[in-house]
């Protein structure tokens, strides 16, 4: 499909999402919200793991605020819930794992957008920023239910209520994301971690996702029982009879995925 503020590319089962507006940043307006949805959704159904990352030197600089007009008159309440939670559902329910390549910075909603996915991977040079302060707003784009969840409260709060930036290794230190890793490295590394996914169990991977979101929510019994339905399901599939037989025959497993 064609995109005009994106690129989708998906080859040997990874799909990589770009967004590409770098002139400004990668800076969300609408079309590249609506792209966006619709790339995740499609990867979701063609890939076996999604990478978004940005081009140029940032990964996304937040909503588009370059025409002043416009931006006085936002009205932030329809533009998050019918143009930014769309795209932010398909993140969080895409069946695949996701990996947030964050080759700069990454502010405001940009900064939100990268912790949606399941992993980040952030180039040491990079840093987030939850800058709605400086405007005289509140964190948004799930800013306030990803961070207290990746950084605790403590550090969700400062980091809302001082909008300072935070480096990629303070953000790999605190939890915040997976690893922050030396620029020179960042894309084999991100590269790799996709093709390792690509070619995994993705029903166990859809699974994971499902148990350690649900925990927030459950107690020991709750959890404990959630466990075992899913770990039923698991023991069904045939990337579970490969694993099996793959480390009984000390050889690499070849798993189907799907």
């Amino acid at each position: 499909m064609s995109y005009q503020t994106i690129t989708l590319t998906i080859e040997d089962d990874a799909a990589v999402l770009t967004l590409n507006r770098p002139d400004v940043m990668n800076a969300l307006n609408s079309q590249m919200r609506a792209e966006i949805t619709d790339a995740v959704k499609l990867a979701g159904a063609e890939a076996r793991v999604l990478v978004m990352t940005g081009a140029g030197r940032a990964f996304c600089s937040g909503q588009d605020l370059g025409d002043r007009a416009n931006a006085a008159n936002l009205d932030l309440e329809r533009t998050l819930r019918d143009e930014y939670v769309p795209m932010l559902r398909a993140i969080f329910d895409c069946p695949v794992p996701t990996i947030a390549a964050v080759n700069g910075p990454a502010a405001g909603a940009g900064a939100n957008l990268a912790l949606a996915a399941d992993v980040v991977i952030a180039t040491e040079s990079a840093v987030f920023l939850q800058a709605f302060t400086r405007i005289g707003l509140i964190p948004d784009a799930g800013g306030t239910y990803w961070l207290p969840r990746q950084m605790g409260f403590a550090k969700a709060m400062g980091a809302a209520l001082f909008a300072d930036k935070i480096t990629a290794r303070q953000a790999d230190a605190w939890g915040m994301i997976w690893e922050a890793v030396p620029d020179a490295e960042f894309e084999a590394v991100w590269r790799a971690r996709a093709a390792h996914l690509a070619k995994g169990p993705t029903a166990a991977y859809e699974a994971v996702k499902q148990a350690l979101r649900d925990s927030f929510n459950n107690d020991l019994d709750g959890q404990l029982a959630l466990e075992a339905k899913l770990q039923g399901k698991m023991g069904e599939t045939r990337d579970f009879k490969e694993g099996v037989l793959a480390f009984l025959e000390k050889r690499s497993a070849s798993f189907e995925g799907r």
